[in-house]
Parts: structure tokens; sequence; C-alpha cells
């Protein structure tokens, strides 16, 4: 049977303040084993990886700070150093000093730094691919790799954000379209291009920070004489940092790069290696009391459902369709994420168009909480068919727009998909903020059970 991934956060305290640190686990028996993502992802990426080791290992995969739900670095234009030492806080605050670690591209290069500057955290390390890059390389990318990444009125940003995503696969670097550096690794799956849209969403311009200070990182392998953990190194056919193993020089004796043929063969390698290195086993490790995921199971819905606000309060608030706990005003109440909206999982199968499950999923997590009542955001007028169009990824990444078309129209009309006279609604001039439309914009495209919870709550008289 595969192990459920669980989510959580984690706050670590040091000198420059506290930040909140989101991540997964998946398993619990084996060694630890910490899995640093590459950027601009999350911990996301790691999902079906980490089910497939949880049968060896307990795997932690924590946001990078600034991506996933994970803050970013008080400190501006933070270097690789930092975000070395921002895993080293995560490893500490966990309880997880002499762990195992795998990191993939941008992760693999936090953690060789990580293992250099704190040897004593860390048993072994596999990493996949490790980039070595010319002055040249370097100064290409400072000038056109990371454009800021902002928000824009009428969503323009969406269409470049779709396009960067998607070509990633085509060209190396992205932006250097010729055909001297296209890649034999081209997709274009729309549900694996989301991925790592919505990854781009969470992270905002805040990507640039972590992005830039592993593209900008020097060479930070240990000298060959230095004593530490063991690490492997390996690259596919297709990845772009293969070329990079022949540029590694010299490393330690306990270490090894090789390149390999497939991206299974890498795994491979890579669980191989760290199985015969030992490792420690986690205890109970440490998470926040302010929000987090409540486990819920019941006939028609098995997952997690995120919540966040004081636990015993009196009321859990719900939010309306294709909205989330995050855009609710509810000050002294708990909030959470229905399911097929925000961070909490979908349902099983078609989501429900009674009211009767999604009332169980909400009774039990105030239950889990401790909220006596429970209060909900009025229902937008309109039809649900209208109000809530298909948002499936696309091809072109049109979802995109027509999704920020939906949450700008809707400040100006109600419903929102009728515009004149006679349905326009006041609206504050703080609504209509690209930023404030890009928070609307993100929980639109996360709301997949929209319409079947308008409907369910309609047929109830929940209003």
């Amino acid at each position: 049977m595969t192990a459920p991934i669980t989510r959580h956060y984690v706050d670590i305290v040091t000198a420059a303040g506290a930040r909140r640190v989101h991540y997964r686990k998946c398993g619990s028996t084996g060694p630890t084993l910490l899995m640093a993502h590459q950027s601009p992802r999350s911990s996301a990426e790691y999902e079906p990886l980490m089910r497939e080791w949880s049968r060896h290992f307990t795997c932690i995969a924590p946001d990078t700070p600034g991506f996933g739900q994970s803050d970013r670095l008080a400190r501006p234009e933070p270097g690789i150093e930092d975000y070395a030492d921002a895993i080293v806080e995560f490893i500490d605050a966990m309880g997880l000093a002499g762990t195992l670690a795998y990191g993939f591209h941008s992760g693999g290069i936090i953690l060789v730094t990580a293992l250099r500057r704190h040897p004593d955290r860390f048993r072994a390390l596999a990493i996949g691919g490790y980039a070595i890059w010319t002055p040249q390389e370097v100064a290409l990318f400072g000038q056109n790799y990371l454009p800021h990444f902002l928000p824009s009125a009428y969503g323009e940003h969406l269409t470049w954000l779709w396009n960067r995503m998607l070509e990633q696969t085509w060209f190396f670097p992205w932006f250097d379209t010729r055909n001297e550096t296209r890649m034999s690794v081209a997709q274009d799956d729309p549900a694996y291009v989301n991925g790592g849209v919505i990854d781009m969403l969470d992270a905002g311009n805040a990507y640039r920070d972590g992005y830039g200070a592993v593209i900008n990182a020097p060479r930070d392998i240990p000298a060959e004489g230095d004593a530490v953990p063991p690490c492997l190194i390996t690259a596919y056919n297709g990845d772009p940092l293969q070329a990079h193993i022949d540029r590694l020089g010299a490393v330690p004796s306990n270490w090894e790069a090789r390149k390999v043929a497939t991206p299974a063969d890498h795994y491979a390698a890579s669980a191989e290696f760290l199985l015969a290195q030992g490792g420690v086993v986690a205890g109970d490790l440490p998470e926040t009391h302010d929000a987090g995921f409540v486990a819920v199971r019941t006939a028609a819905f098995d997952g997690l459902i995120h919540w966040s606000g004081r636990r015993n309060s009196e009321v859990l608030t719900v939010h309306a369709p294709a909205r989330s706990g995050a855009l609710v005003d509810a000050a002294g109440s708990l909030v959470i994420d229905l399911p097929g909206h925000g961070l909490s999982h979908g349902w099983i199968g078609a989501a429900p168009s009674d009211w009767a499950p999604w009332q169980e999923v909400i009774d039990a997590v105030a239950a889990a909480l401790g909220a006596s009542r429970v209060a909900f955001e009025p229902l937008p007028e309109g039809d649900a068919e209208r109000l809530y169009p298909d948002l499936s990824p696309d091809r072109h990444g049109a979802y995109l727009t027509r999704a920020w078309n939906i949450v700008r129209a809707e400040r100006f009309f109600a419903p929102w998909y009728v515009a004149s006279k006679a349905t326009a609604i006041p609206f504050s001039p703080d609504a209509i903020t690209p930023e404030a439309l890009a928070k609307a914009h993100l929980a639109r495209l996360r709301g997949v059970a929209a319409a079947a919870c308008h409907r369910a709550r309609q047929a109830a008289g929940i209003l």
C-alpha cells in the first residue's frame, strides 16, 4: 500500500526573525531523506517520487524559502549561502541532524553548499545534475533568465508565464530560441506545464531570489582532501546539466559523478547509493498550531483539508465557491479550504452536487479543530454553469487569461457574465489592483469543484 503524503507547517525562529516553512512528509519507516526541489518549483513536484521512495525512507520535502507555501527570506538579494543555511535551520528545527538528502538541479546546489558549510548535518547526498556555469553563461543568464514577474492589470503576465514554463523543455536556456539550443526532451503536456505555472503564481516575483541565488552560485564543491559525507552526482541523457559532469573537476575521494541514460536510471542509482549509507530515524516532527492540514476520510472524500486560524474558535468560516480560506476576512475564527479548492485535496471522483458529503467533511474538520458553529460566505448571484466555466489546462494556456478576465469582471458586475447597467455593482479600487486580482485568480484556478459546490449549497438552501 502506498504511504499517504501529509502536509505541515513549522515556524523557524532565528536572529533574523521568524519564518514559516511548509513541508510534505511521506513514509514512516527507514531513515529520513530530506528532499530539496528545483527552482522555480515547490515540493509538490516530488509527490510521485516520495510515494515511490517511502518504501525505503521517511521522505521530508520542504518548500524552499519564497516558493510553494514557505515564507521568503527576510534579507534582500539572498545568496546561495543564505539558502544553504536556511535548509540547515530547517534540519535543526525538525531534529534531523545526520539526515540523508536528495536534490535535483537547484536543490542539489543548495544541498552541496549546505554540506560544505555544515557537514555534520548530513549523512550523504544524492544529486541530480550539478551546474558549473562558465562566466559567459552567468553573464547571459543574468541579462535574460530572471525577468521580473509581476501581475498586470489585464493579465498580460500570464501569456508570458505559460510560454516560459512550456518552452523550458524546448530550449535551454528557455529564452535562447535557436536550433543549436533545442532540447531532446520537448513536451507539451498541459497538466505538466500547469504544475510549474501554479508554482510560479505562488512564488510571484520572489522566484528571482531563490533562482538567482543558484544561477549566480560559484562552484562550491568541497576540496579533494576535505573530510565530508559522501555524495553521488548523476545526470541523464537530455538533461542540460549532463555535460556539466565533465566540468566538475576534482572532488573528495568519497564522491562520485557519472552520466546515466534515463531519468529512471538516475533515480535508481540515487536510491541505491542512499540506502547503502545508513542514516537517522525521525522522531516526532514539530508543526505550527495556527495553520495546517486535517486528514479527513468519508465515503466521498479521502485527503487533506487546509485550515488556518485559532483552534477551538467558536466559528469555522467556509468560503464561497471558487474562493479559498486565504481570501476570507474572518479574524478570530477558523477558515478552511473546501475540497477541490485552495490547498485542500479534491473529491474521490466527481464533486458531489448534493450538500450532505460537503457538510460531512466540514463537520469532521470542525470537530477536529474544536469549532462549534459554521458560517458561510454568501453565494454569488448567477447560474452555476455560467459562473464557473471549465478552466482545465489547455495546450495554449488560454485557461489562465480566461480565469483572469472572470475575476476582473466579477468585481464590476453581478453576475459577472452579464455586463450591463442593471448588473453593475459598486467596487473598491483596492479590489482591482493587480495584486488583489492575482490572489483571486489563483483561488479561481484551484477551485475545480466550484460549480458542484454552488449547486449543492443552492439545493440545500445555504445561500
